[in-house]
Order: structure tokens, then C-alpha cells, then sequence
């Protein structure tokens, strides 16, 4: 069992929990299949457990890592050679300044205080190939679900527009030290293809999903009320009688074609 060495400690406020069970590294070494010239970026390398096997096939590897005792302990480990480590916040950093950006892989095992926003954050990051992320099992669960279900919500929907998301395994509590009170899961999210139009559609997609999900139990007629008429949404479709969690994502899109139409045809009366 590959256990971190006694003077990483793991700290509550940056939500660290290590990563110790050699089968389940394995496993999601494997999922990742890191090869030799490709651009991976390690987010939190913790006490390096995915760092050395990664970089046994790799050869090269970029982490992010934001606690400075880490970076210390890690930039002088000597089997870490190939590692480039980057002292920063994964929230706030800019991938486009990497080596290789526009064909970058991501992989972490994440923080689960900031795991939605900086999942947000990648994502609006253009050319990242795929991510593989350690996750708490119920936001995998939440990522993959599909409509008319309890875990069907505004992640979903934003995840799924932007991204296909392939949960992979689960992870036991005790695979970490200190063990964390949840079961974890792995997810590959690979990023679309989307167009600058396609992308464009992402902040009304936004208001529109968060508008709709702070009421889900209202029917989307009373839910989007603030945003569209009853007509608005019968002329895209939609059965007023739904709730939030009954929309597909497409139908999601068509209401969020329509509000970027609505506001450039104010903005023309202007």
C-alpha cells in the first residue's frame, strides 16, 4: 500500500485526503493511459501517487499544486524526475500559458470544496483533450444522470453541454488517508468540439439552468417565469406541466437560443 510519507500531512482547507491503495492507483493509471509526448497536468499531486506512476510512462509531467509545504517537499524528491511543478491556484490559473495547450490532459485527484467550480473553470479552458477526476461518488452521480432523476440538475446539464462524461470506478473510503466520509468515484470528462457560436450560448444556458433549478418543484411555466412567457416556452416545444428535471439538454439549448435572441433584439431596440 503505498502510504504517504510521515511529513505530508493532509490539511482541512485545502480539502487534501491521500490517495493510498496501489490497486486503485493502478486502475486509474490505466484509465488515463498516459503515454511519452503528450501534455499532462497533474491538478493537487498530494504525496505523489499518481504523479510517479504517470510519470514512469510518461516521462513528463506539469502539476499544479497550491500548497506551498508540497511543492517544497515535492520539487526535491528525486525519483520525481520529469516533474515541472507549478506553484497556483487551479481555480485561477491560466492553461493556455502551458506547454502543449490546445492538446492538454488533465487528471487530479480533487479537492471536494471546489470541485464544481473548478470543473467549470477547465471547461471553459479551450483544448484540453480530457480530464480524469477523482470525485465524491454523488457528483459523478450527478454528472451522468439523466433527466426526470433526483441527481439531474444544473451541473448535469452545464457538464453534459459542454462535455461527455464516462463515470469509470468507484473508490472506497479507506483507499485514503485520513479517510474521507464518502465514497469516491473517477470520471472522464471529454470536452466537445463546440463551435464559437456553441459557446456563446453558455451564459444564457447558465442563467437559465440556475433560474430553473432554485425552483425544480415548480413547473418550468412558474419556475422560468421571470426569464419567458407561457408562450415563449409552447412556441419552443415545451410542455408547460414540466418541472426542470424533465428537460433534456437540447431542450435546454433551444431556451437558451432564444434568450440570447430575446436580448440582442432589446439591445437592436436600444
Amino acid at each position: 500500500m503505498a502510504l504517504p510519507p510521515p511529513d505530508f500531512k493532509a490539511r482541512k482547507r485545502f480539502g487534501q485526503n491521500f490517495l493510498i491503495d496501489d490497486g486503485i492507483i493502478a486502475s486509474i493509471v490505466d484509465a488515463i493511459n498516459p503515454k511519452v509526448g503528450e501534455y499532462l497536468v497533474e491538478i493537487g499531486p498530494g504525496h505523489a501517487a499518481l504523479t510517479r506512476p504517470v510519470l514512469e510512462r510518461a516521462q513528463k509531467l506539469t502539476a499544479i499544486e497550491l500548497d506551498r509545504d508540497l511543492v517544497e517537499i515535492l520539487s526535491h524528491d528525486p525519483f520525481l524526475k520529469g516533474l515541472t511543478l507549478i506553484e497556483a491556484d487551479a481555480l485561477k490559473f491560466d492553461y493556455s500559458t502551458l506547454e502543449g495547450a490546445g492538446k492538454l490532459r488533465v487528471f487530479g485527484n480533487l479537492p471536494y470544496n471546489i470541485t464544481s467550480p473548478l470543473i467549470f473553470h477547465l471547461l471553459n479552458q479551450e483544448g484540453i483533450i480530457d480530464m480524469h477526476f477523482m470525485l465524491q461518488k454523488e457528483v459523478v452521480e450527478r454528472l451522468g444522470a439523466g433527466p426526470s432523476s433526483a441527481d439531474y440538475g444544473r451541473l448535469t446539464v452545464m457538464v453534459q453541454y459542454l462535455a461527455q462524461v464516462i463515470p469509470l470506478l468507484i473508490v472506497p473510503p479507506q483507499a485514503f488517508r485520513p479517510r474521507p466520509k464518502v465514497t469516491s468515484a473517477v470520471v472522464r470528462l471529454k470536452p466537445k468540439a463546440l463551435s464559437a457560436e456553441q459557446r456563446s450560448l453558455v451564459p444564457f444556458m447558465s442563467e437559465i439552468t440556475r433560474t430553473a433549478f432554485s425552483a425544480r418543484r415548480k413547473t418550468i411555466r412558474n419556475a422560468l417565469s421571470s426569464i419567458f412567457s407561457a408562450e415563449d416556452l409552447e412556441s419552443n416545444g415545451l410542455n408547460l406541466q414540466l418541472r426542470p428535471e424533465d428537460l433534456r439538454v437540447d431542450q435546454y439549448v433551444l431556451l437558451a437560443q432564444a434568450l440570447k435572441h430575446k436580448r440582442s433584439l432589446k439591445e437592436e431596440e436600444k
